[in-house]
């Protein structure tokens, strides 16, 4: 149990590294990708951050299922730790990205916000065998798209009414939230999240097993990726990228399954792999990975404050309005970072949250029946 729990939080904090870079990328004004491939790449490789995460979490709710050995009160354990998350979206998170108080402008619908909710509704479901959710999960994924016709099923004085909520679960076209951004739906991210609790039953057995099942799991569904991306990629115009750059264009919002094909596969991959990985950089990983939520409040009020510090030194003022609708910010062109420069911010970032990070996963293993253990 040490080696897989231990391997899972390794796997998961180098994506919550990863995450760092495209949140520092927000803050500098760089575009998400494009087709230079220094761009492009350094938006790429955040891709895998919010699959995994909800991924985790669902294996993280089963392994913790097993340790309480009541489905009841994990059911309860999920409501409450979703519904706080909930919380702290619409608030602490979404302050910490703008640093205004003007909540009727603006909110976001980000990636806690779906956490959250999609662990509200894996509560109703953990009653079921381990599989049974996980075959739930997969068809979610794979079946998303008709969730975009369920609306139109209804009859039109329900339609008016549902219409404008079931565009937190799926885009369907209905009306717009004013001042709200919908940035993740809840389909297909609860499907990932109860494929991760049925990953959590396959990481539970033996070791030569679940190596051979997470390699095949994995590596099938990145081969998946690759021949059915392959096979459906538009005919190039004039002057495309080029066709690796087509190619791992996908679709994230709301998630296409070959999104989620090109970067679940390898992060299940990876986790046997990493299983006897020792050493300062598997320690600090890991120490991220086990308190990821805690490491996500710091490190975005982290880059904000360092972001309004570089803008401070380059352009003599800290220009708070241009990141007054964070994640969507507007830098303008000449006063946009190098990449250089954003790596450099990231690196310090991340080098300065690790300090916190491993006195918080301390104080969580000394007091693991307290309410720290929903951070």
């Amino acid at each position: 149990m040490r080696e897989r729990i231990s391997s899972i939080d390794i796997v998961r904090g180098a994506v919550m590294v990863l995450m760092a870079i495209d949140h520092v990328r927000v803050y500098s004004g760089l575009p998400a990708g494009g087709p230079a491939p220094a761009i492009f790449f350094t938006r790429w490789v955040t891709h895998f951050c919010a699959p995994a995460f909800a991924l985790f979490a669902g294996t993280g709710a089963y392994l913790y299922g097993r340790k309480l050995a009541d489905t009841r009160a994990l059911a309860r354990y999920l409501l409450g730790r979703g519904l706080l998350l909930v919380v702290l979206e619409m608030t602490v998170i979404r302050l910490e990205w703008t640093f205004n108080f003007d909540y009727g402008d603006f909110a976001l619908a980000g990636v806690i916000w779906m956490l959250g909710w999609s662990m509200v509704l894996l509560a109703g479901l953990v009653r079921l065998p381990a599989m049974a959710v996980g075959a739930i999960g997969l068809a979610i994924i794979f079946l998303q798209k008709a969730f975009a016709y369920v609306p139109g099923l209804l009859p039109p004085h329900v339609r008016d009414v549902v219409g404008p909520f079931w565009e937190f679960v799926y885009p369907a076209g209905g009306k717009a939230w004013p001042g709200l951004a919908i940035l993740y739906v809840l389909v297909p991210w609860i499907g990932v999240m109860a494929a991760g609790y049925g990953l959590g039953a396959i990481l539970q057995r033996e070791r030569g097993e679940r190596r051979r099942l997470c390699l095949g799991i994995g590596l099938s569904a990145t081969a998946l990726f690759l021949i059915v991306g392959s096979l459906t990629l538009a005919p190039a115009p004039a002057g495309a990228p080029p066709v690796l750059l087509r190619l791992l264009s996908q679709q994230k919002y709301p998630a296409s399954p070959l999104f989620l094909l090109m970067t679940l596969g390898p992060t299940i991959a990876c986790l046997p792999l990493v299983e006897q990985a020792r050493g300062w950089l598997a320690r600090l990983l890991a120490t991220f990975g086990r308190v990821p939520m805690f490491y996500y409040l710091l490190h975005i009020l982290a880059i904000h404050t360092a972001a309004l510090v570089v803008t401070l030194v380059r352009v003599g003022t800290v220009h708070p309005e241009w990141y007054a609708s964070a994640p969507f910010t507007f830098v303008p062109a000449p006063q946009r970072w190098t990449l250089p420069l954003l790596y450099l911010v990231w690196a310090i970032v991340v080098g300065i949250l690790y300090f916190p990070c491993r006195w918080f996963a301390g104080l969580k293993d000394r007091r693991r029946d307290s309410w720290w253990r929903y951070i």
